[in-house]
This record gives C-alpha cells, structure tokens and sequence, in this order.
C-alpha cells in the first residue's frame, strides 16, 4: 500500500508541476509562410479570393477530398462562408470560414472557425504584393490561440512548425496551379 500511495503521489506531482508550466507557456501564436508566383497580382489575388479554388491548393482540403461542404453567399465577395466536414478521423474536422475583408489585390481575410475536433477561432489572411509586373508576393498567415490547458500540448508538438509546413505545402500547390 505504501507503494502504491507513493506511485499516486509521483504522478499528482507531475500532474500539477505540468499544469504550473502550462501557466507560463504562450497561448497564441502567429504563422506566415510566402512564395513568389510568376503571374501579375491580379490574376493570382482573384484565385485567392475565390474560396472554392482553395479545394485545389489548400492541404487540408485535399487531406479529404470527399468532405461534405456547403457555401453561403457570393464566393469572393465579404461575407461569403463556405462549411466543411471530414468523416476521416484524422481529417480537417468540422468548421467554417467566412471572409471578413478584401483589399483588392492586396489582402483577403477570412475568420475560421473550427467546430470539431476542437472549438476555436482563428483570423487567417493572404496578403499579394506585385514586385513586378509578371511577378507576385503571396504571403498566406495564420493566427491561433491555445487557451490553458491546452497549450499544454505546446511541449510535445511544435505546432508553428507544424502548420507552417502545411502553409508552405498550400503555398507551393498555389504556385503550381497559377504557373501553369
């Protein structure tokens, strides 16, 4: 028994020693990632804006490319939201987006709104910037927030890493399509 009491004792301890840490980790974290498209911005910031065209490029749409998805709205104009939801266990989930800015040529943002696996909310954005006249800046960013405890997780994935590989994989798939 008193085994058994010290083995409970060790474990509460790393529980609350964790919890304490938790405390102190960062709870938001913002990613951006960017590419050059040989295209001149408006072509390359119309496709942007056009959420649908995110099935060819974004990799958590192409994570499940049978996901139920609905729209409301005029895609490409504010207010548009476009809804998923992946039947695949480690697929995209369940939520939503809705663009809640455009900056012709400039700048689109869009809220995202995660139902499943995880409630959150979360601004993403792509920013174009035409370096010259058949060349494009895209930068595509994300911003996130972990409320304690789960920032916990922090400690044991990386997570701008993480999704900034996934934003470079988008990215690189942008590229492609629009250079074709």
């Amino acid at each position: 028994m008193h085994i058994f009491l010290q083995i409970v004792l060790a474990i509460a301890a790393i529980i609350v020693l964790l919890l304490i840490i938790g405390l102190f980790l960062k709870k938001s974290f913002s990613i951006e990632r960017e590419t050059t498209i040989n295209q001149p911005v408006q072509p390359v910031f119309n496709y942007i804006k056009h959420i649908r065209n995110q099935d060819e490029y974004n990799p958590w749409s192409l994570m499940d490319p049978g996901m139920k998805k609905e729209y409301r709205g005029t895609d490409g104009t504010v207010g548009f939201i476009s809804t998923w939801e992946s039947s695949k266990p480690k697929g995209p989930g369940k939520g939503e987006q809705e663009i809640k800015s455009i900056e012709e040529n400039k700048k689109l943002v869009v809220e995202l709104r995660f139902l499943k696996p995880f409630a959150s909310v979360s601004p993403a954005w792509f920013i174009t910037d035409s370096i010259s006249g058949n060349l494009t800046q895209v930068k595509w960013g994300i911003f996130c927030e972990m409320k304690f405890p789960m920032n916990l997780m922090g400690l044991f994935m990386n997570f701008e890493q993480v999704m900034g590989k996934e934003l470079e994989k988008g990215l690189a798939k942008m590229k492609e399509n629009l250079e074709k």
